[in-house]
């Protein structure tokens, strides 16, 4: 391990960056002071406001220290441990005794370190026995996941480490802000530019990321799909494809070829709003260089058809021969601090860990030996997330939920928030007292980052390890605690160890031969190589790794000699543009999409607790453009009500030209009335289920 004197070399708790910083215990040793890490290769000492502060939350002045139970006059009142574990078993097994087990449900986090995301994905279907499991994961690159899946056989955010970025010669960024949603990238792009290399940003807002383009391109949001087969037409029309490359390595371009065709360049400037010569523009920078990327994030992503809108960045790459090459290829920039590794290992409702298919008899047969149970025991896909949580209180009736924050950060808020309330029983486990966890039957306080040792996986398949720096309150236990506990009241005896690298080791065993194998890493390899990409299978010696003969070094670059299908060729899937879920009308005239600011963090459970992070960003706003407000009579700081089919939000109007006329955009860090996600429309992606938080059809006017 890492350390100076008393210091700790660990991770930031926040985003998928999972940045590299030293903790030093102050006098006390009940708080930590953040110290710079240059040596982490990914951040390099540099730090976001967030980072920073996460010690802030540490204090018992804003975090839970003991269980909750609510009594009979409706109160949450403190009670022992033991009190609060027979509570949450006794109400978990009562519905599953009158109900069946289905009607209980879980529901966990993207941010769960891997060993917390395998013990609960275990939990639900040995303990409990329900196949009704996801996690708000499924809000974050699911129909990335799922277009990378399709096109190459296997998903992992970024193909290649961040230190390929800058060693490129173009990147298209596709709705990211990079610079405010893990600002320590940034100087990936600016290393690119400095280099020679060129950056083309699509955003329907001028972000301080699109500043920094040579191009900025502003489609109408929900366009990213005809965006991307507009290019594709251009592409071929002007002799840019790559025959050999596609001769070589892939499969089904002729109805790939043909589909873009049918999406012409006045077409798409007509649905995009971007001129032709910018298109042309466009495709002459991504051409011109020997290699280039394309990075997705949220913005294409959260469509009703974000799989086939990643589906047709990817089919860029692969017919410019930009894909399964150095330096090239697509990747996406995955947003919660575990959002790869949680997806990985179980708490997918159609998953079992190493990424395997709970619909597979062998995976069943595998992972089903590992935990000593019978595989046809072991349940079924269940409902994706927001299904899941649309289901609460009529099919499912009791629900265990770790590490989110869905009355804030679900899709049509007001009406989950409803669902929620309408159970029968709540069992939440936090840091904090969330406002989910504020309707809960019973609340359980867990440690957090700087409290527990765990893995995560960041955004380039590098698993990585967090080291426990300080000693939590005594009323404080970890999930790993509250799932052994839950599980041996559920008589379950044995199976859900407490101790992190002990479930690691049985989490490397679930993994091996699958697609996110595991096997080869170890806590010991991870500190001594700052990190262990996967796959890592173990040889047949042990994961003794680079040092040693037999284990494997990991994979930092995938797809170099062939892709993860069958025949080891991508596959080009022809795509169509389609409208999205909803489309303006005379109703509802504009467009709304929603986002992240740099000081906040997703439902903002944590940062809207620490004061320095308050003063940056006190609440929510609503940006809009001059014209806009001028025709409405909107006046800055000005109090703005935004309306959709789904609800009502009012927030401050903040009065920018850096948003396109059609278009008004809120961050959904914040409760209340100025709840975006109030508004935000449920449709979902059919492959991906993943909802259309980007966009939906809304009025505007002064509250």
């Amino acid at each position: 391990m890492h350390t100076s004197d008393s210091a700790i070399d660990t991770h930031c708790p926040y985003c998928a960056l999972q940045c590299g910083m030293r903790l030093r215990p102050e006098p006390g040793g009940a708080t930590v002071a953040v110290e710079e890490r240059t040596d982490f290769p990914v951040n390099r000492g540099a730090l976001c406001g967030k980072g920073r502060t996460a010690p802030a939350v540490l204090s018992s002045r804003v975090r839970l220290t003991q269980p909750l139970v609510r009594t009979h006059a409706g109160q949450l009142e403190p009670a022992t441990w033991e009190e609060a574990l027979d509570a949450v078993a006794e109400g978990l097994a009562r519905t599953g005794r009158t109900h069946g087990p289905d009607a209980v449900g879980v529901f966990g986090g993207g941010g769960l370190t891997n060993e917390k995301a395998y013990a609960l994905g275990k939990f639900a279907r040995v303990a409990l026995r329900t196949s009704q499991i996801d996690y708000n994961g499924r809000f974050c690159m699911s129909s990335a996941a799922a277009a990378h899946q399709r096109a190459f056989g296997l998903d992992r955010g970024l193909p290649f480490p961040l230190a390929d970025i800058p060693r490129t010669g173009c990147v298209i960024l596709v709705g990211s802000n990079l610079a405010e949603t893990m600002p320590p990238a940034l100087r990936y792009l600016t290393e690119l530019k400095a280099g020679g290399g060129t950056l083309i940003v699509i955003d329907p807002r001028r972000t301080r990321t699109a500043e920094q383009a040579d191009l900025h391109l502003a489609p109408r949001p929900g366009t990213d799909l005809a965006l991307a087969l507009g290019l594709l037409h251009l592409i071929v029309a002007e002799g840019r494809v790559d025959e050999e490359f596609i001769a070589a390595r892939t499969t089904g371009w002729e109805e790939t070829r043909a589909a873009a065709m049918a999406h012409w360049p006045e077409l798409v400037e007509r649905i995009t709003g971007i001129p032709v010569p910018r298109l042309r523009e466009a495709v002459a920078l991504f051409c011109a260089p020997e290699s280039a990327m394309v990075l997705t994030a949220r913005g294409p992503e959260q469509q009703s058809k974000g799989t086939d809108t990643v589906g047709a960045w990817i089919n860029l790459c692969l017919a410019t021969g930009r894909a399964g090459r150095p330096l090239s290829g697509y990747g996406c920039l995955t947003g919660q601090g575990n959002g790869q590794g949680g997806r990985e290992h179980g708490q997918k409702a159609d998953q079992l860990p190493g990424y395997r298919k709970l619909t597979d008899p062998a995976a069943r047969a595998h992972v089903a030996e590992v935990w000593g149970v019978d595989p046809d025991s072991l349940p079924g896909p269940g409902r994706s997330a927001y299904e899941l949580l649309d289901a609460l209180g009529t099919d499912v009736k009791a629900l265990l939920l770790m590490g989110s924050n869905p009355v804030v950060s679900a899709p049509r808020a007001a009406h989950i928030e409803d669902r929620i309330r309408s159970l029968d029983f709540l069992a939440v486990a936090d840091v904090v007292l969330s406002e989910t966890a504020a309707l809960a039957d019973v609340v359980l306080p867990v440690t957090q980052w700087a409290e527990e040792t765990g893995t995560t996986t960041n955004l380039e398949g590098r698993v990585l390890l967090r080291r426990r720096a300080i000693t939590p309150p005594a009323g404080v236990r970890s999930d790993l605690d509250v799932l052994h506990g839950l599980a041996a009241r559920l008589g379950v005896e044995k199976g859900f160890p407490t101790e992190p690298e002990e479930v690691f080791e049985e989490l490397r065993r679930a993994s091996a031969g699958g697609p996110a194998d595991y096997s080869g890493i170890t806590y010991a390899r991870i500190e001594a190589e700052q990190g262990v990409f996967w796959p890592c299978p173990q040889g047949p010696e042990g994961p003794e790794g680079p040092g040693g003969s037999e284990g494997s070094p990991g994979t930092e670059r995938l797809f170099l000699d062939r892709f993860a299908t069958d025949d080891g060729r991508a596959r080009f899937v022809p795509v169509s543009h389609r409208d999205a879920a909803e489309v303006p009308d005379a109703d509802y005239p504009l467009l709304l999409t929603t986002g992240r600011v740099v000081a906040q963090y997703q439902s903002g459970a944590q940062t809207r607790r620490v004061d320095e992070l308050n003063a940056a960003a006190p609440g929510p706003f609503v940006e809009l453009h001059p014209r806009l407000a001028a025709r409405i009579g909107a006046v800055e700081g000005s109090p703005l009500a935004v309306t959709s089919r789904r609800g009502r939000a009012v927030a401050p109007a903040r009065i920018t030209d850096t948003i396109r006329v059609d278009t008004v955009f809120m961050p959904f860090h914040w409760p209340g009335e100025g709840r975006a996600n109030t508004l935000t429309n449920p449709a979902l992606d059919p492959t991906s289920r993943m909802p259309e938080f980007k966009v939906c059809a809304v009025r505007v006017e002064p509250a």
